[in-house]
């Protein structure tokens, strides 16, 4: 049976997110294009090697809390009835935390470890402890009472008691989570969320910590030496801008001058054209002509992605012409590369005053 236009459309669409996550997860590895494109080919083609033997200490730990258990159900064993069942009570939950340590070893062993991406490996581990540390302490409290119910109904209202008082760390902590699995930054992504912008450079289970860039006291791209923290709720209720999406790690900039209407506009635009080329280098310019095959089998295969600096001429609200220079640069390189090539520009275009008019100190 033929499938109709709609759900081949559909399942091309399916398709071609599954590549674009895969792509964007081989980008988090590597920044080199072409391996990029290996890995988002074949994803499993690099594990992490762990040793067969890691299970052994849990093994031998269980070995032993069988035995005990057969010792104590030995009708030799003349002991007391109240401490042998005790000693049941303390075993059973020794197997227990065995049961618990060795179920959260397997996960990290398994699923965790065979990540790629370092960051992830470390965030999911601390999740997987977590939830082993609050099952531990059932497991002790559930040993040390022997009416367990009615410690949990008590730890249940004193849960629910501080649920209520605690209702922003809670929050802050599902917003942990809900970073970790969408991922809109990633610790070392540069980010602008509210009106602050900066680096990041933590992420806890309640906050995120900025290196800021720019500021209350400072113009551009450069570090303040301040750091922000704000809640991860916020992440729930304000856009989050990322200039550093793993997949294009490139932000377009702008340099522009005013220009007199009878300067050698031809001159002018070739001449900002190779000044910003060998400024930006080849090598990043080869890099997003494969960046851009790449995102062409993704749902934004539409996007003109160019390789090069392009100048545009603008009309100013004054009687001047702005010539515009737009390029591609690193976003944690932007402010540096834009001062060189301002220079630079300046430079060469001022070589040429009769080609190139500028504005007079007293004409402007």
């Amino acid at each position: 049976m033929e499938k109709s236009g709609a759900e081949a459309r559909e399942e091309e669409l399916k398709g071609q997110a599954e590549t674009l996550q895969n792509l964007e997860e081989a980008a988090v590895e590597t920044s080199d294009p072409r391996q990029i494109e290996q890995a988002a080919t074949n994803p499993n083609a690099k594990a992490r090697a762990t040793s067969a033997w890691w299970f052994l200490p849990y093994g031998i730990v269980t070995l032993v809390i069988g035995l005990g258990l057969l010792l104590l159900d030995w009708h030799g064993m003349n002991l007391k009835p109240s401490f042998a069942e005790k000693l049941r009570r303390y075993l059973f939950g020794a197997a227990g935390l065995i049961a618990v340590l060795g179920v959260a070893k397997t996960i990290e062993v398994y699923l965790i470890d065979r990540l790629k991406n370092p960051v992830s490996r470390f965030n999911l581990k601390r999740i997987v402890r977590l939830v082993v540390a609050l099952v531990v302490v059932f497991i002790v409290i559930s040993v040390l009472f022997v009416n367990w119910y009615a410690a949990v109904v008590s730890l249940g209202l004193i849960s629910l008691i501080l649920g209520f008082a605690l209702q922003t760390p809670i929050s802050s902590f599902i917003g942990w989570i809900y970073i970790l699995i969408r991922a809109p930054y990633r610790v070392g992504d540069r980010i602008e969320i509210g009106d602050v912008r900066g680096d990041v450079i933590d992420v806890s289970y309640l906050d995120t910590t900025l290196w800021e860039i720019g500021g209350r006291h400072l113009s551009g791209d450069h570090p303040s030496g301040r750091i922000i923290k704000f809640p991860n709720t916020n992440v729930f209720n304000t856009p989050v801008i990322n200039y550093s999406w793993p997949l294009f790690p490139y932000i377009w900039n702008e340099i522009k001058f005013q220009v007199a209407y009878e300067s050698d506009l031809e001159f002018v635009s070739a001449t900002m054209q190779s000044i910003a080329e060998a400024e930006v280098g080849e090598n990043m310019i080869e890099k997003v002509v494969l960046f851009r095959n790449l995102l062409a089998r993704t749902p934004v295969d539409h996007l003109n992605v160019k390789e090069r600096p392009t100048v545009t001429f603008r009309v100013s609200d004054n009687t001047w012409l702005e010539a515009v220079v737009r390029y591609l640069v690193s976003p944690k390189e932007a402010g540096q590369v834009k001062a060189r090539l301002t220079k630079k520009l300046l430079i060469e275009l001022n070589k040429s005053p009769d080609r190139v008019l500028f504005p007079k100190s007293n004409n402007r």
